[in-house]
Protein backbone atom coordinates (compact mmCIF):
# COMPACT_ATOMS: atom_id res chain seq x y z
CA UNK A 1 0.00 0.00 0.00
CA UNK A 2 1.46 3.49 -0.83
CA UNK A 3 0.44 6.30 0.40
CA UNK A 4 1.73 10.87 -0.32
CA UNK A 5 1.70 12.70 2.68
CA UNK A 6 1.47 16.46 1.48
CA UNK A 7 2.51 19.28 4.58
CA UNK A 8 4.97 21.49 5.18
CA UNK A 9 4.92 20.95 8.65
CA UNK A 10 7.67 18.33 9.21
CA UNK A 11 5.67 17.37 13.01
CA UNK A 12 2.13 16.69 10.96
CA UNK A 13 4.29 14.73 8.40
CA UNK A 14 5.55 12.68 11.12
CA UNK A 15 2.02 12.14 13.06
CA UNK A 16 0.26 11.46 9.47
CA UNK A 17 2.80 8.50 8.73
CA UNK A 18 2.96 6.90 12.20
CA UNK A 19 -0.72 6.64 11.68
CA UNK A 20 -0.65 4.65 8.27
CA UNK A 21 2.20 2.89 9.31
CA UNK A 22 0.54 1.50 12.76
CA UNK A 23 -2.05 0.62 9.89
CA UNK A 24 0.33 -1.62 7.64
CA UNK A 25 1.04 0.92 5.43
CA UNK A 26 4.21 0.55 4.10
CA UNK A 27 5.46 2.72 1.03
CA UNK A 28 5.08 6.64 1.84
CA UNK A 29 6.27 9.38 0.70
CA UNK A 30 6.11 12.57 1.94
CA UNK A 31 6.10 16.28 0.35
CA UNK A 32 6.84 19.64 2.34
CA UNK A 33 5.20 21.80 -0.42
CA UNK A 34 2.58 20.89 -3.36
CA UNK A 35 4.87 21.49 -6.15
CA UNK A 36 6.54 18.46 -4.66
CA UNK A 37 3.60 16.71 -4.03
CA UNK A 38 2.17 16.81 -7.66
CA UNK A 39 5.61 16.16 -9.19
CA UNK A 40 5.73 12.97 -6.87
CA UNK A 41 1.92 11.82 -7.81
CA UNK A 42 3.19 12.11 -11.61
CA UNK A 43 6.38 10.15 -10.45
CA UNK A 44 4.97 7.23 -8.67
CA UNK A 45 1.57 5.10 -8.26
CA UNK A 46 -0.07 5.68 -4.52
CA UNK A 47 -3.16 4.07 -3.05
CA UNK A 48 -4.49 7.57 -1.38
CA UNK A 49 -2.80 11.17 -0.95
CA UNK A 50 -3.17 13.06 2.09
CA UNK A 51 -2.92 16.86 1.62
CA UNK A 52 -2.83 20.11 4.16
CA UNK A 53 -4.52 23.03 2.11
CA UNK A 54 -2.16 26.11 3.64
CA UNK A 55 1.54 24.59 1.83
CA UNK A 56 4.07 26.95 -0.25
CA UNK A 57 4.57 27.22 -4.28
CA UNK A 58 1.16 25.26 -4.77
CA UNK A 59 -1.50 24.96 -1.78
CA UNK A 60 -3.81 21.68 -1.31
CA UNK A 61 -6.69 22.79 -3.77
CA UNK A 62 -3.86 22.94 -6.89
CA UNK A 63 -2.46 19.52 -5.71
CA UNK A 64 -6.12 17.84 -5.79
CA UNK A 65 -6.64 19.04 -9.36
CA UNK A 66 -3.54 18.52 -10.23
CA UNK A 67 -4.30 14.90 -9.00
CA UNK A 68 -7.82 14.85 -10.44
CA UNK A 69 -6.65 15.25 -14.33
CA UNK A 70 -4.87 12.55 -14.38
CA UNK A 71 -6.16 10.01 -12.00
CA UNK A 72 -9.82 10.35 -11.14
CA UNK A 73 -10.00 7.27 -8.43
CA UNK A 74 -7.44 8.01 -6.29
CA UNK A 75 -8.49 8.57 -2.72
CA UNK A 76 -7.52 12.39 -1.66
CA UNK A 77 -7.79 13.55 2.04
CA UNK A 78 -7.34 17.22 2.88
CA UNK A 79 -6.27 17.79 6.42
CA UNK A 80 -6.05 21.30 7.15
CA UNK A 81 -7.13 23.79 9.53
CA UNK A 82 -9.30 25.55 7.20
CA UNK A 83 -12.95 24.92 8.03
CA UNK A 84 -14.61 27.17 6.30
CA UNK A 85 -17.76 26.40 4.20
CA UNK A 86 -15.95 27.92 1.28
CA UNK A 87 -13.08 25.88 1.37
CA UNK A 88 -14.54 22.55 2.09
CA UNK A 89 -16.90 23.07 -1.03
CA UNK A 90 -14.32 24.27 -3.19
CA UNK A 91 -12.36 20.79 -2.40
CA UNK A 92 -16.03 18.77 -2.99
CA UNK A 93 -16.10 20.64 -6.26
CA UNK A 94 -12.60 19.14 -7.21
CA UNK A 95 -13.12 15.64 -6.03
CA UNK A 96 -11.74 15.66 -2.93
CA UNK A 97 -12.74 11.99 -1.03
CA UNK A 98 -12.96 13.46 2.73
CA UNK A 99 -12.04 16.05 4.89
CA UNK A 100 -10.18 16.24 8.43
CA UNK A 101 -10.02 19.38 10.30
CA UNK A 102 -6.74 20.29 12.26
CA UNK A 103 -6.00 19.34 15.13
CA UNK A 104 -7.61 15.88 14.94
CA UNK A 105 -7.17 12.62 16.54
CA UNK A 106 -5.43 9.46 15.45
CA UNK A 107 -8.32 7.68 15.42
CA UNK A 108 -10.18 9.84 13.12
CA UNK A 109 -7.67 9.88 10.21
CA UNK A 110 -7.71 5.96 10.79
CA UNK A 111 -11.15 5.76 10.28
CA UNK A 112 -11.09 7.95 7.70
CA UNK A 113 -8.76 5.99 5.38
CA UNK A 114 -10.19 2.31 6.33
CA UNK A 115 -13.23 3.64 4.85
CA UNK A 116 -11.64 5.13 1.58
CA UNK A 117 -9.06 1.59 1.39
CA UNK A 118 -10.79 -0.91 2.88
CA UNK A 119 -8.41 -3.38 2.39
CA UNK A 120 -6.20 -2.01 5.36
CA UNK A 121 -9.18 -3.39 8.01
Amino acid sequence: MRALIADDAKMMRTVIRRTLEGMGVDGIVEAEDGTQAIDAFRSDVFDIVLTDWNMPFKNGLEVLKAIRESDSKVPVIVITTEGQQKYVLEAVKAGVSDYILKPFEAATLKEKVEKLLPSLV
